[in-house]
Formats: structure tokens, sequence, C-alpha cells
């Protein structure tokens, strides 16, 4: 039996006395997959993206371990919710208009204090400033640095389009700024590289694309190194007491860990290894978050009919984000249809071994998104369901 066939037949025992579809963590892979990350870091926190795990219960799990520091947020409503319910260091990694949000934080000490908002525009601290009704809690500042890589004098562009901010100048004046503002006060620099962390340089079936991706990002590493410590430098003689520089992502941990101005790492989605992560030569995780659908037809030789499945992930549309048939192996979409709102054909050989009722495994293109559609996650461990925890849907919360 291979490791995915005996992986599938303790999936199916563990859960055989639950209806599908439904979700699961194998928390061995989880704790696996957490404990790579927490050694590729080189001893440097990896701040957690909450964005890539979206349930609490597993969020508490990963900062109870050495080497995993803080939270990384993706909306202001939910940091505050996170600050509300025990997490003390969480930092907003996108700026936001929440305007009753910032009210609230700048009028509780307790939040003010857990609380980190990033900023990439003086604009962004006149709308805070604006929406404060009253509250005199000085609102701590994250600065976000543009990773992207400009060749051709800007004319090519590699990269993410997030913060404006992009030369140690242009960073120290807004540094300035903030330091010279009453209410705020600068304490972080976040610089995100995605064209690095989180693009596969191991694409199957394209040699070519996979070294070119390799080279850009050889060059690109190189290139943010240098202007990092720059801007780090910069920005520590405007602001001294700055506390720390997050840098990286799952697929650049080790390599973001060796800057010596990069204080933390930020990661998240190499905890539950999605398929968007197969393509990576700079490590191997092990898919830890699954879901299964259940087989309602079989329309004929070699095709069975499945509920649901049409989970894509954000992001430019294309193969690569739709969900994968994983177990059992061998299932493919039917390229007329792929996974549908509400059913979903597969065609191979193994759909002759599958009968009604039976489970088809699948891994989402990305991580936290697949909480989005399911209101709990059963951890499994071994070939048994040791806990049931709810995601933030489960919770009644959907922040974006």
């Amino acid at each position: 039996m291979t490791a995915r066939a005996s992986d599938r037949a303790r999936y199916d025992r563990a859960t055989a006395h639950l209806d599908a579809p439904l979700a699961i963590v194998d928390l061995d892979a989880f704790d696996a997959n957490a404990d790579d990350l927490v050694r590729r870091a080189g001893g440097k926190p990896i701040r957690l993206a909450s964005k890539s795990v979206r349930c609490r219960a597993l969020l508490e799990r990963v900062l109870a371990k050495d080497g995993f520091a803080g939270i990384m947020s993706f909306t202001l409503a939910e940091s505050l919710w996170l600050a509300r319910s025990g997490f003390d260091d969480v930092l907003l990694a996108y700026p936001s208009v929440d305007r009753a949000g910032y009210a609230e934080l700048a009028a509780d000490p307790k939040l003010a204090a857990a609380v980190t908002v990033m900023i990439d525009d003086l604009a962004q601290l006149d709308l805070i400033d604006a929406a404060r009704a009253g509250g005199r809690e000085v609102v701590r500042v994250c600065l976000e640095l543009d990773t992207s890589l400009k060749l051709l004098g800007g004319r090519v562009r590699v990269g993410a389009r997030r913060s404006p901010l992009h030369s140690p100048a242009q960073v120290a004046d807004v540094a300035r700024a903030v330091s010279r503002r009453p209410g705020f006060r600068l304490v972080g620099i976040m610089a995100y590289e995605g064209h690095i962390a989180g693009v596969g340089d191991a694409i199957a079936g394209r040699p070519f694309r996979s070294r070119a991706v390799r080279l850009m990002q050889a060059t690109a590493r190189r290139e943010l190194a240098e202007r990092r410590a720059a801007v780090v430098r910069a920005v520590r003689a405007v602001a001294p007491e700055l506390e720390f520089v997050n840098g990286g992502g799952t697929g650049s941990v080790q390599h973001t860990a060796a800057e010596s101005s990069v204080t933390e790492i930020g990661a998240g989605s190499g905890l539950y290894v999605p398929r968007l992560f197969d393509n990576y030569t700079s490590f191997t995780g092990r898919p830890a978050a699954l879901f299964a659908m259940p087989v309602v037809r079989r329309p004929g030789v070699g095709v069975v009919t499945v509920l649901g499945g049409g989970y894509p992930a954000s992001g430019a549309p294309g193969r690569d984000r739709l969900p994968v048939p994983y177990l059992p192996e061998g299932l493919r979409y039917d390229p007329q249809e792929g996974p549908g709102e509400v059913q979903t054909p597969l065609l191979g050989a193994p759909a002759d071994d599958l009968l009604i009722g039976d489970r088809v495994w699948f891994r989402h293109a990305k991580a936290g998104e697949l909480c989005e559609r399911f209101d709990v996650l059963h951890l499994i461990e071994g070939d048994a369901v040791t806990a049931t925890v709810p995601t933030y849907r489960g919770e009644g919360h959907t922040f974006l």
C-alpha cells in the first residue's frame, strides 16, 4: 500500500461516523510542517499568518510551540476579535478603512497595546484620526515596504502591487512623519516578498519556465536583501525604538531568515500545505488539510459524481486555482465541466471502485480559504478524530 493509500484508509476510518462533505486537519502532518518551518527559520521567531489557518484552536496550538510568536492578521475586525480572545501580539498585515474598528482600537488600552496597524500612506493616518471618536490611545503603526523587483528603469515590474513605498528615502520620510505625529508610535516594518515566497519554482512539465522563475527569484532575493537592509538603517535612524522587521513567507523562510536586518518571519500556508506548494524546490511539506465529498452518482464506466467541490481559490484564474482530487489517486476533472457548484464529475479508472456514499478527498489550492467553506475542522491523529473545532465561519465570522 502506498503512503497516500494508507492515508486514505486512515481518513476513511477516522471519519466513518461522520457525513460528508467534511474537512479535516491531519495533526501529525500539521505538527511536522510547523516543526519544519521552525527549522527553516533558523532561530528567528515566526509570526503566524492567520488568513492561512482561520481556526482559533489551531492558531493556539501553533503559538504554543517554541519558535512561533505573534499573529499576522488580515482585517481590523479580525485583529480586534483575536485581541479580545487573548492573543496579545497581532500585526494587521493590510491597511484598513474600518472606521468603527479604529474607534474601538483608540478607546481601549488593551486593544491598543495588542494590535499594530499597517500603513503605507499618510492619508491612512488621517482616516484613523478622523475615526477616533474621542479615543486617545496611542496607535501602534507598521510600515509596509514594496518588495517588487523593478527592471529597465521601472518599466518591468515583478511582484505584487502593494505598498507605494519602494526606496529607503520614501520609507524614511513616512517614518519621520509618523514619529512626529501625536497619537501614533512606529514599531515595525513589514516586507512580504510574494514573488519569491508565493511562486513555485518547479512547475511540472515546464522546465524552461521553472528555470526562469528560479533565476528571477535569485535576482529578486539579492536586490531585496540589499534594499531592505538600507530601508531598515534609514528607518532606525528616525525611530531607533523599532521593535520588529517582518519578512518572508512559507516559500522563502530560510532565505529571508538569513538576512541580518530581518527580526521575524511571516508564514502560515506551510502548516496546511495546499496544492500550490507542490511546485517548490525550497521545501517539501505534508498535506495536512483536506476535504471529502461523497459519491452520489455513477453515470458510467470510469465516472463518478461527487456532491459539491467547486471551491476555487483567489488569484489570477487558472487550473492551478482549482482544488485537486487527491485520494484515491488517479481521478481527474471532466474538462467540459470542472468542479461544480453542486456536483462534480470525476474521471479515471479508480472511479469504478467507488460506490455510492464513498468519499473522494481533495486538497484546496490555497490554505485558509478552505475554512470559508466549512463550519468545523475534524482533527485527526492516527486513524481517529480526536477533536472537532470551529473555523472562523463556525464561530460566526466571515471577515472578508
